[in-house]
């Protein structure tokens, strides 16, 4: 994957902020697609050529490629699209991937390996208690730190994820400089 930049990771290779990156990639000066996940991807050797198109210097290395791995799993396609973006812009530069239901949230972990899942419990699909409880029961996932979200939970139901293996919970809408406050803490305290 040394191969293909975060918009976070290209800004940093040409030194230019996050924001910079998303500006050329709308105005179409630089080569990007999405994934199925609707996040950025910028090929290096597209974003490369941009570069000596404009007189940008190609730094000799690349960015370090140790990122953390984030699983948002929600129904709602406008949250996790705000919670992506958020994370995928942060200067902590983290791997972020979505899931809409269970059963996709099920495969991401097996595949994609989180280091941190933000998990909307009130799915149609999702049992939030059993979900915690079977991530810290497992040998590999039990490392991952767990972000809980719901708009109809109280402090008991709270208390009760906890008890299950949730690391924070939170109620909706959380404010999005507050979650990322919150996974910069989970994975600093996971490191």
């Amino acid at each position: 994957m040394d191969d293909v930049f975060t918009v976070f990771a290209a800004g940093q290779y040409c030194n230019v902020p996050s924001r910079t990156i998303i500006e050329w990639i709308e105005a179409g000066r630089i080569k990007a697609h999405e994934t199925a996940g609707g996040h950025r991807r910028i090929k290096r050797t597209d974003l490369e050529q941009f570069m000596r198109e404009k007189g940008i210097p190609i730094p000799a290395e690349a960015p370090a490629a140790t990122r953390r791995r984030i699983l948002v799993v929600d129904d709602d396609p406008i949250i996790v699209e705000s919670i992506v973006q958020a994370l995928e812009e942060d200067e902590h530069d983290y791997d972020v991937i979505s899931a809409s239901d269970g059963f996709e949230a099920g495969l991401q972990v097996a595949h994609f390996q989180p280091d941190l899942l933000i998990l909307d419990i009130m799915m149609p699909d999702i049992k939030g208690y059993e979900v915690c409880k079977k991530i810290k029961s497992s040998p590999e996932t039990r490392d991952t730190r767990i972000i809980v979200l719901s708009a109809y939970l109280d402090d008991e139901k709270f208390e009760r994820m906890k008890e299950n293996g949730a690391d924070a919970c939170f109620s909706k809408p959380l404010p999005l400089p507050r979650l990322k406050e919150e996974v910069r803490r989970q994975l600093e305290d996971r490191a």
